[in-house]
């Protein structure tokens, strides 16, 4: 099984106006709502792929609501425990250029926090956990290292999709995948890194340190996988970029879901390269006829060798 875990999802409120006017009533162009969380967008990618995964973490109050029945309407399975405090509203402002507002996430009690860890003990040897997003104040800047150690001790292997020292700390436990864009490897590291030649001493570097399975995503200019002692290159795929909220969670769900099934670490790549660039082109999240359209457009070399 594949567990993706969104400790501090929302409802993501996207509002187009045509121009904002601080101090004076806007009126909405259009307004919709989704279910936000990046480890809920892997969950609703990998049901494209035909991959079924648990959703779990915290939800609370209506917003929660909305969120536990839209993924149920999408046919994806849940364990979320229900928390006192609702859920977060984060607002995604668009008006040429966009303006967030993020939510502050509930308070999690300890017998919530005691709730999950209960779900967790469900993992068995071989299960894939996949950790991603904010974490909510109250639980510590500890919790994920917490998960971590429950991986350690099931066998099972575990993905983490953060940044900073949270992503060092974590690179020895052995995630099967980080996946860290050009600017956050540059600043994991406190170096600048200006073309692929840059990249790719710290790309393998975060291998050495004990990742299995590194991606550089590199928005427009494609993107790297370092994996054993080789690096492939993948171009950049051709399309009108519609939205970017997402394609990182779905590039780790094209991935993960192919990953789990093939063993292959270069099919994987091409799928999770095809399934962000899918997002990127849509309003929502991929769907799976323009994923399969992609996905032989994937053009990935290999490019050990010539550094």
């Amino acid at each position: 099984m594949i567990y993706t875990i969104t400790l501090n999802p929302s409802i993501d409120y996207i509002v187009q106006i045509d121009q904002l006017k601080l101090g004076e009533l806007n009126r909405m162009k259009q307004d919709y709502k989704l279910p936000g969380g990046k480890g809920i967008n892997v969950s609703r990618v990998l049901n494209q792929l035909n991959v079924p995964s648990l959703a779990t973490g915290f939800l609370g109050g209506f917003t929660g609501g909305f969120i536990k029945d839209w993924l149920k309407n999408e046919g994806i399975q849940t364990g979320f425990v229900i928390v006192k405090d609702d859920t977060r509203i984060n607002i995604k402002l668009k008006h040429g250029e966009e303006t967030e507002i993020n939510g502050l996430g509930p308070a999690i009690s300890e017998k919530e926090i005691k709730e999950f860890l209960e779900v967790m003990d469900k993992v068995t040897a071989g299960d894939i956990v996949i950790l991603s997003g904010s974490v909510p104040p109250s639980l510590g800047n500890d919790f994920y290292d917490k998960i971590i150690q429950i991986c350690k001790e099931k066998q099972a292997n575990f993905m983490i999709d953060t940044t900073g020292q949270e992503l060092l700390d974590a690179l020895p436990n052995r995630p099967i995948l980080i996946k860290p864009n050009h600017h956050e490897l540059a600043e994991l590291f406190g170096v600048k890194l200006d073309s692929v030649e840059d990249l790719i001493p710290y790309g393998k570097k975060c291998l050495e340190l004990g990742a299995q399975h590194v991606i550089v995503s590199m928005a427009g200019d494609g993107a790297l996988l370092f994996t054993g002692e080789d690096v492939y290159f993948a171009d950049a795929l051709k399309g009108e970029l519609k939205n970017s909220v997402g394609a990182g969670d779905s590039m780790i769900a094209g991935f993960v879901g192919t990953f789990d099934k093939t063993k292959d670490p270069v099919k994987s790549f091409a799928a999770g390269v095809a399934t962000g660039g899918a997002t990127a082109f849509s309003t929502d999240l991929a769907e799976k006829d323009l994923i399969n359209e992609l996905l032989p457009q994937v053009k990935i070399t290999k490019i050990t060798g010539r550094h």
